[in-house]
This record gives C-alpha cells, structure tokens and sequence, in this order.
C-alpha cells in the first residue's frame, strides 16, 4: 500500500474541497435559480386607477402606543385619577421623597374640576431647620413618567400644575435623575399665605442644562404644612406641528404618507366592559377638565390627554383622512338592547357635529373654542369594531346607519359585518375585514380578493398583521407576507378601498401584542421590517395600476405589481414594479413593458431591495437598521431589461419616464371625493 506525505495529503484536500465548491456554484446556477418573464401592459388606456385613500394607517391605544408614547406628555397619572374614585387611593407611579416620618400623601376628593375630583394631599411634617428639620434638598413627591423622562440639553420643558393650600407656599420644581442627584433643571414657586388659598394654575418653562434618558420630574420642599395638587404636566416644547405629539413618532408616520387614519382602536372603543370604553365627549374641552379612564381592554390608565380632537388632528396633520371607530354600545361583554340605543346613537351624532358641525352649533362650538373653528374633514365613520355576531348589533347599526346618513349623507359607513350580509335591509358602504394569520398564509392570501364579485360594497382591510412563531418581534418573513397581501389588495383595488396593519405602535417596556410596525421607549425608536415594507406601497394611492404578468415554471413564489405614479418631490413620472420573491431561490427576471407613451430614461431610476441574511431577522435598538431597504441606481433601465431578486426579497424598480407621461384620468386626488 502507498503511503501519501503529508503535504500530498493536504494538497489533495485542497482541490477536493475546490472540487466541490464548484460543483456547488454549478448546482446553484443550474438549480437553485430561475428564469421568468415579466410583461408589464403600462398603456393609459388599460389602466385601473387605485383607489385615493388605499393605504393608511390605524392606531389603537394599546402597549402605551399614546399614553407614554406618541403624546408626548411625560407625566404618568397627572391627575392622580388612576386609582380610582374612592379616597385614599394609589397614586402610582408617583413616589415620596423623604420617609413616612417626614412626608404623608393620599388622595381626597378636593379637586375644582368636576369631572376629575380626585386631587393629592401632601402633608409636610418636618421644618425648614430647628431639631425637626427636613434633610438636604426637602421632601416631596417625584413622578418617573412612563419607564423615564427623556430630558434633552437646552430643550425647553412646560411645566402646568394646580395648587392649593392655606399656609405661604415655597416648592421647588425639578428635573432630576432617576435617583435625584442630577439636576437638570428647576425652579421655584412661592406665595404668601393668600396666594393660594384658592386652586391656582401655575406654569412656567424648565430648560435643561443636561441630558439624562431616564429622569424625572419633583416637588419639594423644606417648608411644613399642607400643600394640595392636581394635573401636573411636564410637555416638551417642540412637539410635532406644535400639537402635543412626540415629534420623532409623529416623523415616522409621517414618512409613511398615510391617505387615512383609523382611530381609536380597537379593543379600546370598546373596553372589557361599557363603563371603560372610550367616550369621545369626555375627551375634548380643556384637557385639565378631562376626566380619563381606564384602559381596561389593555390594562393601563389613560389620562385621554390623547382624545378626540388630537386624533383629528394628527389626521389633518398628517394629511390623512379621518376614520372614526365609534363604540356602538358594545363592550367585549356587554351589549345594549336596540330598544335603549337612542343615546349611544344621538352621542355618534354629536361627535360628527364636533367634528364638522359650524362654530355655531353646540358642539361645533367646543371645538372651535378648542382652537379649530374650521370643520375636520371626517368621511367616514366605523360602527363597531368586528361585533358582527353580536346578539343586536344588525339592528342597532341601522339605527346608526340611519341617523347618520339623516344628518350626514356623504358619511361613508363602514359595517362590522363581512360582504354577505351586506344587503338593501342591513346597507353599508364599505365592510371591515380584519387578517391575522401565518406568514405562509398571509402569503397565498396575495389572491384573497380574486374571486369577489366586483359589484356591492368595497372592503377596508383595516387590520392585517402576520402573526405567530414566525411573527416574532417583526420578522424579515412576516414584512415579505405583508407585502405580498398589499399586492393583491393592489390588484384588486376595484374591489378593496382601504387598508391599514395592526398594531402601530409599541412601547418596548409594555409589550401587549407582537408584532408592530414601530417600536420605541423614552428616547429610541426604530422601524420593524414590516415599517419599512409599507415604504413600498406609499406612492400607491391614487396610482394607475397596470396589467402585469409573470411566467415562471414550477415555482409560485413571485408575486407581482406595475404602478405609474407622480412624485410630488421632483414632478416626474415613475413605472413602479413590485416584485416579492417569497422562495429560497433566486429569479433571473426579464422585464418587458410595452404600452408606454414615452421612453423610460437611461439615468435617474432605482432599484430598491428589502432582504437580510435571514429570514427570522428583526430590527432592534441595537441594531435599529439591520432590516432596511437599500437603494441603488438601474444602469440597465429600458422597457427591455434583465434583472436578479434575491430569495427572501421585496424589490422595487422605480423607472424613470419622459416628460410626455401622464397618469390615466383621475377622478381627483383628493382624500375624499366630496373634498
């Protein structure tokens, strides 16, 4: 037998090894990819124009989305109502500064607004020196916001507070660490004995010196006695359009060009039970008067300084249409008998006069004391959230459906009831439909609307979410689902108005539901693959949508779409195709479009590619953009063009038209067709 040297023996595994790598890469490029044709008809003529408010988005108060999130106010429980109405209550999260021998603090019944009696006694016991002397730096009661205040260098902060006592007053007003030993900001509020023997709003501005992502807001004194608070507000100065929303949040929605916002859930309109839904009415007026609730479907307190006015108008803000979820007198287990719905109805009917009514009316009239004398621009309005089985929900929305087409007939009424029963006796004008489901599902649900008679009533898909083991935190896999859905909902726009995910928003440090498009804490945010996804669909709305089709042999993988659409940036014209590539193998794609009544120029488009190394890859704080789209230029642009998808991809090519092209007729573009 021979006998190899050792350097012979590594020089045959060498090439052994190279052996087999290119048998790999010969298998890969014999096997592993395919070939297929894209034929994209752009001509004007068969275009089907997408509806104006196709994609949009909902918010739902749920994992703190609002309260410690997109509102930016920064005090938890600022009317200290959170415990309850019976006195002595708890007052979390506020905390004493001091000990129980220096410093006793409840809750009675002493407030000036009626509609939140509940105000916070603090009795000082020790003095300012003498053998009862109060320790260095006072005592007092601190409020940590919502897991930390972020409180940034030289940002100016509002402080709005009412108080009440019969003794001279002399408080010192702070922004601390967590621990208190960082100052970062304070001021100090003192009267004689008369100043503030009446409730007294006091306001001032705190600037900070320093920066501390986990801080929070104190009141202390040396001075013994009795000093009585309520509706202690700590607001960033620099909130969003200067509404009260967290400018960062309101951003990222922003960027996502939203043509409608569902409001305000959910789960939430109707609460666990009816004493904890969400009351519009109890949500407008001045916001010290507002009495909050409890947010039973999600477990939190909500001070509704986020209510119905400020969904407004985030909406008007954002250039996005209004969507109002009204409780129609349904909680998750409770329901009114249609023979004692009259008020319920009579209170959706107010609303919208709130809304839109003339300055004139009664309840115009609070909202143009609100600031808002011209109407909000609400069309449309949601009976119910899915209560269809309810025992009478039919019978009590047509007494809604009723009164508001009375009032209102160019309200658009969306019915909680799926497509069949729909009829002339139970009309609606679109019908929710809401998916959650697995990723491989959400997938082949690309052709859920196929079949669907292309008369009657649209469908706002107004909640669709991949969830499950593959869902986890917002996946790569879950993104490319979603975005597979959105093209069938695109194809078929004849027949699908609206749609929106669920849920927005989610604080990292409450984490009631998984996945969601954006999450956040006090200081930090990042988009979820799924965010990034609907950056592929915000120029859809209102877009021409042409025929496309692909041949591609044994492999259903590939969905499919071509928009034209205008960039309001730049005034040019774009062919959009949007190709997700749901498989593990790569697609050798020959595009071919014809129909086009310019050339598509040879610079200026651009290719857009959504993937990650694996399919189960999130975003996270620490690595905010691991699943991002990544841009770059087409050298090969033209009606004829090869291209590669990678596996496990959602691709965009965005390509540049002549002068020449239009968009096919449109009805008009704006948000609604009465505007």
């Amino acid at each position: 037998m021979a006998v190899l040297r050792t350097g012979s023996v590594c020089w045959l595994f060498h090439v052994l090894v190279l052996v087999c790598a290119l048998c790999q890469i010969l298998y890969v490029g014999s096997v592993g990819a395919q070939t297929a044709q894209l034929s994209v008809d752009a001509s004007p003529q068969n275009a089907q124009m997408i509806p104006g408010n196709m994609f949009g988005i909902f918010f739902e108060e749920i994992n703190h989305a609002g309260a410690g999130g997109l509102w930016a106010e920064l005090v938890s429980n600022r009317g200290f109502e959170a415990g309850g109405p019976n006195t002595p209550s708890n007052v979390d999260p506020w905390l004493i500064i001091g000990d129980e021998s220096n410093i006793i603090v409840a809750t009675d019944r002493s407030s000036c607004f009626a509609g939140n009696p509940i105000a916070l006694r603090m009795e000082v016991q020790c003095e300012t020196t003498g053998t009862n002397a109060c320790p260095s730096g006072g005592v007092g009661i601190y409020n940590p916001g919502y897991w930390g205040m972020n409180i940034e260098r030289r940002k100016v902060y509002r402080v709005t507070m009412y108080i009440k006592s019969s003794e001279s007053v002399e408080l010192t007003v702070s922004l601390t660490s967590s621990d208190g030993l960082q100052n970062l900001a304070s001021h100090t509020i003192t009267g004689d004995k008369e100043d503030f023997v009446e409730w007294t709003k006091v306001e001032f501005d705190l600037e900070s010196i320093g920066r501390n992502t986990n801080s929070r807001l104190q009141l202390t004194t040396t001075k013994s006695g009795i000093i009585w608070f309520d509706q202690v507000s700590l607001m960033p100065s620099d909130t969003y359009m200067g509404h009260g929303f967290r400018k960062d949040l309101a951003s990222m929605l922003a960027n996502l060009k939203p043509r409608f916002l569902k409001f305000p859930g959910g789960n939430y309109v109707m609460g666990n039970y009816l004493v904890n839904a969400f009351r519009w009415s109890e949500t407008v007026g001045p916001w010290e008067e507002r009495p909050g609730h409890f947010n039973d479907a999600w477990a939190y307190w909500t001070d509704d300084g986020l209510g119905f006015f400020e969904f407004l108008q985030l909406a008007e803000d954002l250039g996005a249409c209004p969507v109002w979820v009204v409780n129609d007198g349904a909680s998750l287990n409770e329901e009114v008998p249609t023979a004692t719905i009259a008020a319920f109805v009579k209170d959706v009917v107010n609303g919208i006069e709130f809304a839109r009514g003339d300055p004139q009316t009664a309840w115009g009239s609070v909202r143009a004391a609100m600031g808002h004398p011209e109407p909000f621009q609400l069309y449309y309005v949601s009976i119910g959230n899915q209560e269809c089985s309810k025992y009478y929900y039919k019978d009590n929305y047509m007494k809604f459906y009723s009164a508001i087409k009375a009032s209102y007939p160019d309200i658009t009424i969306i019915s909680s009831c799926d497509r069949s029963a729909i009829s002339p006796v139970n009309p609606a004008d679109l019908y929710d439909v809401h998916v959650y489901t697995s990723s491989g599902d959400m997938f082949s649900r690309s052709r859920m609307f196929d079949n669907t008679a292309r008369s009657g009533p649209k469908a706002i898909v107004s909640e669709y979410a991949v969830t499950g083991n593959d869902a986890g935190r917002g996946t790569l896999i879950a993104a490319l689902a979603e975005a597979a859905f959105l093209i069938g909902l695109e194809r078929n726009s004849d027949v699908v108005e609206m749609a929106s995910c669920a849920p927005l928003f989610v604080n990292d440090n409450d984490r009631r539901w998984n996945p969601d498009a954006i999450v956040f804490n006090s200081w930090q945010h990042y988009g979820c693959p799924n965010y990034w996804m609907l950056h592929f669909f915000r120029d859809s709305s209102d877009a021409a949508l042409h025929p496309s089709t692909i041949q591609l042999s044994n492999y259903d993988q590939v969905v499919t779409s071509a928009i034209t659409w205008n960039n309001s940036q730049d005034g040019n014209t774009y062919l959009k195709i949007k190709v997700v590539n749901f498989g593990s193998k790569a697609v050798n794609l020959n595009i071919s479009v014809t129909g086009l009544e310019t050339d598509i120029q040879t610079f200026g488009s651009t290719k857009t590619v959504l993937t990650s190394g694996s399919l189960r890859d999130e975003n996270s704080f620490q690595q905010p953009d691991k699943v991002v789209p990544a841009a770059s230029p087409i050298t090969n642009a033209g009606e004829q063009m090869g291209v590669v998808l990678d596996s496990y991809s959602l691709t965009s090519f965005d390509l540049l038209l002549g002068s020449s092209q239009t968009l096919h007729p449109v009805l008009g573009s704006s948000l609604h067709p009465s505007l």
